[in-house]
């Protein structure tokens, strides 16, 4: 229950303090006094979406207090203990704006986000304005306030989920097929890139080795005359034949050298091992330079077919191989394709199947509901005066979506006879005020701790009717509160708490002011609401009926 606002220095108010009671509370004032002002400043201390500029001209900031009791149970503890915030049986909202523009918030004296007040707004607060009703002319609506009704919340969740689901397959098999599709335009591409891949067959390391080999064959015919010169002269005609005619004529003067050739001796035998090991080197070059015509031919041949498919491919000479790799997994993604693509229409049917019975399951509670939300409004037109309307909930199939597959209106009759047809068709604005009020007390029942607020719903009505809409708020605040800005006589002699919303203009400037109407003083308001600025005898005798009855 909202138990008091305090308004500083927003838009014309300067300062307000209002004390609310349990009950039906009545705001009453002429047009322009400032009623929806009070209203704003709730909804802004709620968090919600309002005018951008709230700051009383000529003051620094504007700010707005509210004060709700909290019962045990209440859901707004639920949010506070969700968001971290302190629970107790006093809930203070604050909340300041600047006049530069910068809002900031306090819940129970923590900082606090737009997002935790609008949480909390939605167990606290059930606003219902002049311009309400458009969610009963807009069909696109009806569903969601059927839902609400029943408390679908749960089932409407599950079939999001399902059609999401459904969503997420139907993207993947189209990214598939698309993919798929991608991959037959270039087959003939990849059969024959993959084929000649193969039948070259490149290592890793082949192109150095292969031009390092045809470099060689290429100067072997430049350089084999020097090397086996170079041989020769090492070989038994050369080096190797003197070194062992000194080596031998030295053994045979060295019984007679007493010793001084045995060190020339022993150095030539070395020299003799080093002179075999160079010569096995320069045979070994020799036999390395000993080629076929032919296969410089051949070795050129595959060096340029490899640096040919490198530029071809784009690759680097060594990344071929990986090159093939990757054209094979596209080939075998692709002859797998047809057997991903029965798995993918598979997981399809499934998520399908699932969303159409969570779906069907949440149509047919929404006609069990309809018929209930027809049987709950036929009971609350009654006293409104509209007991011969016919209210009721068409359920029709409509495209598949994450909310189902229903399409939900309300139609009405308003007289005896007369065909029933689309609410905004058919109901006037007196009847549309009516049949909002209805609704929102079939919506909201159930609900405690809720205080719910109407703006002007008794717009369009008068006399009688007037009354019964004034006799069904009192009833909905008897279980809780209610508060109701209004010009109708009839529904503030309603009221168990009055104030009057007044306009004055002090040295210039144009203040709003709330006063609480004592009981000895609604005469002569009521009086004044009938009758307009002078009150007659006549009106304060019929204000007073109004108050008594």
């Amino acid at each position: 229950m909202l138990r008091s606002l305090d308004i500083r220095d927003l838009l014309i108010i300067d300062r307000l303090e209002l004390s609310f009671q349990p009950g039906l509370n009545v705001l009453t004032g002429e047009t322009g006094a400032g009623k929806s002002i009070l209203l704003d400043a709730l909804g802004f201390v709620l968090g919600w979406r309002g005018r951008a500029e709230l700051v009383r001209t000529g003051a620094e900031q504007g700010e707005v207090v509210a004060v709700f009791d909290l019962p045990e149970a209440h859901p707004a503890r639920t949010v506070l203990a969700d968001a971290g915030f302190p629970v107790d049986d006093e809930l203070i909202l604050r909340r300041v704006n600047t006049v530069d523009g910068r809002k900031t918030a306090w819940v129970n004296d923590r900082r606090a986000s737009g997002e935790v007040l609008r949480a909390l707004s939605d167990t606290l607060v059930e606003l219902h304005g002049q311009h309400d009703d458009r969610g009963l002319l807009n069909p696109r609506g009806h569903r969601v306030l059927l839902d609400e009704f029943a408390g679908l919340a749960p089932q409407v969740s599950k079939t999001r989920a399902a059609w999401r689901d459904v969503s997420d397959a139907r993207r993947a098999l189209s990214a598939a097929e698309t993919a798929l599709a991608a991959m037959k335009e270039e087959e003939d591409f990849l059969r024959y890139a993959v084929g000649e891949l193969d039948k070259l067959d490149p290592q890793p390391g082949e192109e150095a080795d292969l031009d390092t080999r045809r470099r060689m064959m290429q100067a072997a015919d430049r350089i084999r005359e020097d090397i086996v010169r170079a041989l020769s002269a090492l070989s038994g005609d050369g080096a190797e034949g003197m070194m062992g005619d000194a080596v031998r004529w030295l053994e045979g003067a060295s019984d007679k050298a007493d010793g001084q050739l045995d060190g020339a001796i022993d150095a030539l035998g070395r020299a003799m091992v080093e002179l075999g090991e160079a010569q096995q080197g320069v045979e070994t070059c020799l036999s390395a330079l000993a080629f076929n015509p032919a296969e410089l031919e051949e070795t050129e041949e595959r060096l340029f077919a490899i640096r040919g498919l490198a530029r071809k491919h784009g690759v680097l000479p060594d990344e071929l191989g990986d090159f093939a790799n990757d054209l094979r997994a596209k080939l075998a993604t692709l002859d797998a394709g047809e057997g991903d693509m029965a798995a993918l229409r598979s997981a399809v049917s499934a998520a399908e199947g699932i969303y159409l019975k969570a779906a069907d399951d949440l149509t047919a509670r929404r006609v069990k509901a309809a018929k209930s939300l027809d049987k709950a409004m036929a009971a609350e037109l009654a006293p409104l005066k509209m007991e011969r309307a016919v209210f009721a909930t068409e359920i029709t199939p409509a495209d598949a979506g994450p909310d189902g597959h229903d399409a939900v209106a309300f139609t009405v009759a308003t007289n005896p006879g007369a065909p029933s047809g689309p609410i905004n068709k058919i109901a006037s604005g007196g009847e549309l005020s009516r049949f909002l009020l209805a609704l929102k007390v079939c919506l909201t029942s159930g609900t405690s701790g809720l205080t719910m607020i109407f703006d002007e719903i008794d717009r369009g009505v008068g006399g009688a009717t007037a009354d019964a809409v004034g006799r069904r708020l009192a009833a909905l605040a008897a279980e809780g509160q209610v508060l109701v800005v209004t010009h109708s006589p009839q529904v503030a002699a309603k009221g168990t708490h009055h104030w009057r919303v007044e306009k004055r203009v002090t040295k210039g400037v144009t203040l709003s002011t709330v006063t609480s109407v004592a009981e000895d003083h609604r005469v002569d308001e009521i009086a004044r609401m009938l009758a307009g600025d002078t009150i007659t005898d006549e009106a304060r005798a019929a204000a007073k009926a109004l108050l008594q009855n």
